[in-house]
């Protein structure tokens, strides 16, 4: 039999071009992708922002009216209970002061007068020189004579009073947290000039979506520096605003934080991180989703044979550019994040990040 020389280099052709196909299959790079490792992280809803705060702090102002001529503290200053925090100018109140000991002088002279009059008119009624009628006035005498030395001694009592209050005085031992007046300025009675917190009781202050119901008085919060996340420390909810702000729409909540450090400064930011069951989810971007069959799946890398291989998942509605994956993953799986839509079963893959989420 006889094979025709252009046959043979037909055969020949199709056996090289068969060969150089299978080399540029073997010969083709492994596709870069991005990846992240999930794990499970808490969900929307249940972590929050907010500022550490006293338990008991008080805003201190004169009950008067006056020009503030003297504060000797400011922010961040320790006082003890009965130091002087301000002082008003008094000199008004000192002459109030003067004149309401002059009417109680008056008074008493006064009084001193009418009860003379009336034991001299009482003797001599006993000796019949004086009218009955003159020994009755000389008792109505006594008796508004009394009664205006007890009007005196109360207006002096309130001229003290009030000459008092242009000192502004600690209430217990605390540290000055905000000043509200300036010395030289005149401030109204009830305005704040100094605020003083006692720093040994401490709140963290958050504030929640006022859809947030499942967090009540008695929560259980895990609370933690945003400057130092390793200082940790546990809290209960012990007050939760009954309605929400007008502007903002959140409840303001209150954490009483359970035995904090000195690191726990008034003032520090914190994230507290509310505590309980089924309160942390894995959580995937949008785009590392692949609708197939009318259900989410992702691709899951396989790191030691460097392949990609399709899984099903489960997802929850979307927060923000995430999607909740209740199942179809666990800690510590690798998920590619891009390019989703062109990447095939068991394909060759290499991974160009090691991010994690």
């Amino acid at each position: 039999m006889r094979i025709s020389f252009p046959l043979v280099m037909a055969f020949i052709a199709a056996a090289a071009l068969a060969g150089c196909n299978k080399e540029e299959e073997a010969a083709a790079p492994p596709r870069p992708v991005l990846s992240i490792i999930v794990a499970p992280t808490a969900l929307p809803g249940t972590r929050f922002a907010g500022v550490v705060q006293a338990k008991v702090q008080a805003v201190l102002g004169s009950r008067v009216a006056g020009r503030l001529v003297s504060r000797s503290v400011h922010v961040g200053d320790l006082v003890r209970k009965g130091d002087v925090l301000a002082v008003l100018d008094g000199t008004a109140y000192e002459l109030a002061v003067r004149s309401a000991r002059a009417e109680l002088s008056s008074a008493e002279a006064t009084l001193s007068s009418a009860i003379a009059t009336e034991e001299r008119q009482t003797t001599l009624l006993q000796s019949n020189a004086a009218a009955k009628a003159a020994v009755e006035s000389a008792e109505q005498s006594r008796e508004a004579a009394d009664a205006g030395l007890i009007r005196a001694r109360t207006a002096l009592v309130k001229a003290e009073e009030q000459l008092s209050y242009t000192r502004i005085l600690a209430e217990f031992d605390g540290v000055v947290v905000a000043t509200g007046a300036e010395v030289g300025q005149t401030v109204s009675p009830g305005e704040a000039i100094v605020t003083v917190a006692r720093p040994d009781e401490r709140d963290a202050v958050v504030d929640i979506p006022e859809t947030a119901e499942a967090i009540a008085v008695g929560s259980r919060f895990t609370v933690s520096l945003q400057i130092n996340p390793a200082i940790v420390v546990k809290g209960t909810v012990r007050e939760v605003a009954p309605s929400a702000d007008a502007l903002t729409r959140t409840r303001r909540v209150k954490i009483a934080l359970e035995n904090p450090p000195a690191t726990v400064r008034l003032g520090t930011t914190i994230t507290a991180e509310l505590e309980g069951p089924d309160l942390t989810v894995i959580m995937v971007p949008e785009t590392a989703v692949l609708q197939k069959d009318g259900k989410p799946h992702v691709w899951l890398v396989d790191g030691a044979k460097g392949e990609v291989h399709l899984a099903p998942i489960e997802t929850g509605a979307a927060v923000g550019r995430y999607l909740p994956v209740p199942s179809g993953l666990k800690e510590g799986d690798r998920v590619v994040t891009a390019g989703v839509n062109s990447l095939e079963e068991g394909q060759k893959i290499k991974i160009e990040d090691e991010a994690s989420l």
